[in-house]
């Protein structure tokens, strides 16, 4: 009887763990199945590229997992019911359900419109290829001079900024943040950033509040009306809905409450990774929500699953951070260097081997995903024991 064990979500971390599981445990025993909406691996920290117009090698998800005992299921996650241990899909033959043993909550997240008036109705965003293929559409149709508002000073806002300003020099664009520019970097990496915004002509407006967006123009807190085309919302993300829903222990924001193996603390059968996880790191804050993140949450759920399964010792590896990597365009880049838990020091990475080293770890990170089976790991057998029954139970203790 095989162990059931279902991934909700084939982004970064969900892909990782999938591909992660199947390296660790022998297919005869285990039967991993991978449900994503889309039949493509979509890069998301490249969406801000896929908005100006560039091509993204396409990825689909069934050739990444090919041969590797992975079953991919292309449908929509419509509910999870946790004390039933089932999860409700829809395809293109209709709604089903399907039981697991084990489950991996991936869904991740999307756009945060933060409840800014207008926001929704009159933004665009990069959190996802719908969203970034309708602002390449409209970007595409903006004649010269044409004003472009990004809002929002966190690392897709400063990305989106740039790449738009370098790939459309004839356009006027701006960036508002609520805090300072770059207020988070070292002194070295915050003059860069200023260096190479103003080198693309990007208007900066620093601690500026956002209240409001209309179809032609942007409003902040202190009555200044900036223009905008084109308004480009980059306030952070909201995690996917369904979490909340269920009767998992989530915050107050959705985000699924776990132990330090992204174990769920109320339904021992659910791991989760990624933004949808409150995951605690160094010094007890909760971790950000980026691919950063993200991918040591997969790591350390999976091992911990066959660790689980076949009576191997729980990972101890402590999650935290080395730097933050920042594009500003093609040809520029920014590699601040921070604490375990993500605070800046003096050390940074600027320029044209910024650039590379970022480019590296987004191909990196995609390599990753599409060769599962290309790093070595040992499979090893599923624990079986027997239940009262005297016949094999799914899940050992």
């Amino acid at each position: 009887m095989q162990h059931r064990i279902i991934v909700l979500g084939a982004g970064y971390t969900g892909a990782v763990a999938a591909g992660r599981l199947a390296r660790r445990l022998r297919p005869e025993d285990v039967a991993i199945t991978l449900v994503n909406a889309e039949p493509d691996f979509v890069e998301r920290v490249r969406m801000h590229q896929l908005a100006v117009g560039q091509d993204l090698k396409s990825r689909p998800l069934g050739e990444m997992f090919a041969g590797t005992g992975v079953e991919l299921r292309i449908a929509k996650v419509t509910g999870v019911d946790a004390d039933r241990k089932a999860v409700a899909v829809l395809d293109a033959d209709g709604a089903e359900e399907l039981e697991y043993d084990t489950l991996v909550y991936a869904l991740g997240s999307g756009w945060n419109d933060q409840g800014v008036p207008g926001a929704a109705e009159h933004g665009h965003e990069i959190a996802g290829r719908p969203g970034a293929l309708r602002l390449r559409e409209r970007l595409g149709r903006l004649d010269a001079g044409q004003p472009v508002v990004v809002v929002g000073g966190g690392l897709t806002g400063l990305e989106a900024a740039a790449e738009i300003a370098e790939a459309r020099p004839d356009l006027d664009v701006a960036l508002v943040t609520r805090g300072g520019l770059g207020d988070r970097l070292s002194s070295k990496g915050g003059r860069h950033l200023r260096k190479v915004f103003d080198r693309l002509g990007i208007t900066v407006h620093e601690h500026a509040d956002v209240t409001g967006v209309e179809a032609d123009r942007v409003a902040t807190a202190d009555g200044t009306s900036l223009p905008a085309a084109v308004t480009v919302w980059t306030t952070g993300f909201a995690v996917h809905p369904i979490a909340k829903a269920t009767t998992l222990e989530v915050t107050g924001t959705g985000r699924i409450v776990v132990d330090r193996t992204m174990r769920s603390v109320s339904h021992p059968e659910v791991y989760a990774i990624g933004d949808a996880a409150l995951v605690r790191g160094p010094g007890d804050k909760p971790l950000r929500m980026s691919c950063a993140s993200g991918v040591p949450t997969a790591w350390q759920a999976a091992d911990a699953i066959a660790a689980r399964l076949t009576g191997g010792k729980l990972p101890k590896v402590p999650i935290r951070y080395f730097n933050q990597c920042i594009s500003l365009g093609r040809r520029e880049g920014l590699i601040q260097y921070v604490t375990a838990d993500d605070r800046a020091v003096r050390a940074a990475l600027t320029g044209r081997a910024a650039a590379v080293y970022k480019e590296l770890v987004c191909k990196g990170a995609a390599w990753g995903v599409a060769n599962p089976l290309l790093v070595p790991a040992r499979r090893r057998r599923v624990v079986r024991e027997p239940d009262r029954a005297g016949s094999a139970v799914r899940t050992p203790a």
